[in-house]
């Protein structure tokens, strides 16, 4: 119970923040911070997605940049037709995305550890040269967008706070969905094909139902990150799905903590906040990150969430 409380106190805390920093970035006169925090939000939704099959299902994903990209084109194609509504763009990359998860994910899942990662990859990679070869939408340069998706048929994402109370919205709403169903029966049933598959198929369930299912279902959530990324950046291109942004997505992953999804949230948020800092003290900034990942991994092996944990304790 107090472990839960903890939990909850800080997501609540977390979040807060998150709602406070357009207040803070106008007393510091600075509103490219609400330009930065939209785009961590953007990501930490794409990490949620991939920790609720990484950290509760075992499946190491190298290729949830596909459905990214997927929300992210979904928007560009439904713009050109004159489509510009957020919730049916919104639509759109979740169908696609669950189509092309529940193609990928029934034969990937055929496969375990090394093989299940790089059919993944592949998969995202074919997705990648699909995307370059449209040219009707830029192909390998992308193609910027003539505005942003509407709300309620009025531009209201034009607004940079608007935009990113939405995103923040929609990644609370997407994060309190993961939590309900990593404690439901079907997340301890995910939990225990982790665990042991061939005991849970002993006691009548399958593994491989449960699997696809979660499969399907972080796919679909990593395609809204791409729909208001999109919108973010004002700018879609095949490079929303290559495959070093889904290796992004599992060092944000790693870094926050796996099976953890609020972890998976602050991962995000470190990450991003670190590639900025840094950036601006070098342009061989990924030499310093990757230095700062390994202390931390070092130090906890459940990331920065495990950090805080064990400080926590007596």
């Amino acid at each position: 119970m107090s472990r839960l409380m903890t939990r909850r106190n800080a997501a609540l805390l977390l979040f807060s923040g998150f709602a406070l920093l357009p207040f803070v970035a106008t007393m510091l006169g600075d509103s490219y911070l609400v330009v930065i925090a939209t785009r961590i939000l953007g990501f930490a939704i794409a990490a949620l997605a991939l920790d609720l099959i990484l950290g509760y299902g075992g499946m190491v994903s190298f290729g949830h940049a596909a459905y990214v990209g997927i929300g992210a084109y979904s928007v560009a194609i439904l713009s050109r037709a004159g489509i510009t509504d957020l919730g049916a763009h919104l639509l759109a990359g979740i169908a696609g995305a669950v189509l092309f998860a529940l193609v990928t994910g029934a034969i990937s899942l055929r496969t375990r550890g090394i093989y299940f990662i790089m059919i993944t990859l592949a998969f995202a990679q074919m997705a990648f040269f699909f995307f370059v070869s449209l040219s009707a939408y830029g192909g390998d340069d992308g193609v910027t967008l003539r505005a942003r998706s509407t709300l309620l048929g009025r531009p209201l994402l034009e607004d940079d706070r608007t935009l990113y109370y939405v995103t923040l919205a929609i990644l609370v709403a997407l994060y309190l969905l993961a939590v309900a169903i990593t404690r439901s029966r079907f997340g301890r049933v995910l939990t225990g094909a982790r665990e042991n598959p061939v005991r849970m198929q002993a006691i009548g369930f399958s593994p491989f139902r449960y699997q696809l299912t979660a499969f399907v279902i972080s796919g679909a959530m990593a395609s809204v990150a791409g729909v208001m990324l999109a919108n973010q950046t004002g700018f879609v291109s095949p490079a929303f799905m290559n495959w070093h942004v889904s290796g992004e997505l599992v060092v944000m992953v790693v870094l926050g903590g796996i099976g953890n999804l609020l972890g998976a949230v602050a991962g995000a948020t470190i990450a991003l906040l670190l590639e900025e800092w840094l950036g601006l003290l070098t342009e061989h900034w990924r030499l310093l990150f990757g230095l700062i990942l390994v202390v931390i991994v070092l130090a906890s092996r459940d990331g920065v969430s495990g950090l805080f944990r064990r400080r926590d304790r007596p």
